[in-house]
């Protein structure tokens, strides 16, 4: 167990609700949790992974409660058939990262940054369209969720800004409705994942449990606006773009804190 200081205290959990927040409405908030993870708190990669699950599971349900309380989240069978292959990927990803080094996951963990930054900074507007397409999944959906449910079992850290480019652009669903699908996979493979993690003895459970009282706020109350509300998209995008940049210069070593 890491014993956190005050100011981890604070960093941690007001960091873990602006990545709930942003998990809720866009992805790549584990860019934050586990910038804080790991530079901040100390935590090995891989623990820091694991840990990291705890927040993501609590900030999840959180969202997927609030969503489908106003009507968002609806359990039919286009929904179901998005799920599912993501789930079965993401057990494959999870028995893939429990099986390399602290050393290897820091190392893909900043290359990755680089990637999700240049993700959200292109054309920021294409995430703001909404469309209201609910034609069937095309059979070539399948193998594309799949390979990015093997990608969220493994960091997680981009899958939201992925499972958008996919659902969204590709898939045609709206923005709103893409959202609540993508809190609620996340959640069901996060009890998978976590379980793993916890059984491979990867978890900080306490370090996690602060994280998770953050995560979940940021996506209760994150879950909630949206739900009612236009144009928290657009908040929501501009904190991740800072909090990516600030994470990268943070791994890459141009910044330091303590």
């Amino acid at each position: 167990m890491y014993d956190l200081e005050p100011l981890h205290y604070a960093i941690a959990i007001v960091g873990a609700f602006f990545a709930g927040a942003i998990n809720t409405l866009s992805g790549s908030g584990s860019a934050i949790t586990l910038g804080i993870l790991m530079e901040v708190i100390g935590l090995p990669g891989n623990l820091a992974n694991g840990t990291n699950r705890v927040g993501i599971l609590f900030q999840c349900a959180a969202s997927s409660f609030a969503f489908h309380k106003n009507g968002k989240l609806n359990f039919n069978t286009k929904t179901w058939s998005i799920m599912i292959p993501i789930i079965v990927g993401a057990i494959v990803g999870v028995m893939i990262a429990i099986n390399i080094s602290n050393e290897e996951f820091k190392s893909f963990f900043k290359y990755v940054m680089l990637i999700v930054l240049v993700v959200v900074l292109v054309k920021p507007k294409r995430w703001l369209i909404e469309k209201s397409y609910t034609d069937q999944l095309r059979w070539y959906m399948y193998p594309l969720l799949f390979t990015l449910g093997m990608y969220g079992g493994f960091i997680n850290v981009g899958f939201g800004i992925f499972f958008l480019i996919i659902t969204v652009l590709i898939a045609q669903l709206n923005l709103i409705e893409s959202n609540a699908i993508k809190n609620m996979v996340v959640f069901l493979y996060s009890i998978i994942v976590l379980a793993i993690f916890h059984f491979q003895g990867l978890v900080d459970w306490k370090v996690g449990a602060v994280m998770a009282i953050g995560q979940g706020l940021g996506g209760y109350v994150t879950g909630e606006i949206a739900s009612r509300y236009k144009g928290m998209e657009v908040w929501a995008y501009r904190l991740l773009v800072i909090m990516v940049i600030f994470i990268i210069l943070k791994t890459f070593g141009v910044i330091n804190i303590g």
